[in-house]
């Protein structure tokens, strides 16, 4: 997971297959965001559920993300707790900023457009970052990165092995 994913370059019924079953997955582990790195799929890929500021729902699915943050004054953080799949049961505060926007692609291959903020904003750039390499922990300070092992490591007993699911592989 700590290494940018392939680009995805074919898209068929096995992308669109993979993508459900990520839905399915995140769905099953209560998350509102799952990327492919995360079920040991090496593509730039990702899947969402997620409400916005104002609680309106968000879906979709993001093939080669590019994130866009705000810059200079329009730049705001939004300190709340974060959590990840990869962190089962653990949350710790991460300062991220308030809006975001992703472009990508959709199953067909064709240009989307994600933008959001509050928790939307969030999660656009924690699937973005597993995308890239990055573990939202890697951006934890070593006091919080230490909490959110501790636990995790504590909720570890609610979880099964291999959580949120055991590696498998892609024929793309």
């Amino acid at each position: 997971m700590h290494r940018p994913a392939r680009p995805v370059t074919t898209f068929d019924p096995t992308l669109t297959a993979l993508a459900a079953d990520m839905v399915a997955t995140m769905y099953a582990a209560e998350g509102v965001g799952l990327a492919a790195c995360q079920i040991g799929v090496d593509l730039a890929l990702f899947v969402f559920d997620c409400p916005d500021e104002d609680g309106t729902e968000h879906q979709g699915v993001v093939c080669n993300p590019v994130l866009q943050l705000p810059e200079g004054r329009s730049r705001q953080l939004d300190e709340d707790d974060e959590g990840c799949l990869s962190y089962p049961g653990a949350f710790v505060t991460c300062a991220r900023p308030d809006e975001a926007v992703v472009t990508g692609l959709d199953l067909n291959g064709d240009p989307v457009e994600f933008a959001g903020d509050g928790l939307l904003a969030r999660c656009l750039q924690h699937e973005t970052d597993h995308t890239t390499g990055m573990v939202f922990g890697d951006r934890l300070s070593t006091r919080l990165r230490k909490k959110l092992r501790k636990q995790m490591e504590e909720e570890a007993a609610d979880f099964p092995p291999g959580w949120p699911v055991v590696q498998r592989a892609l024929d793309t």
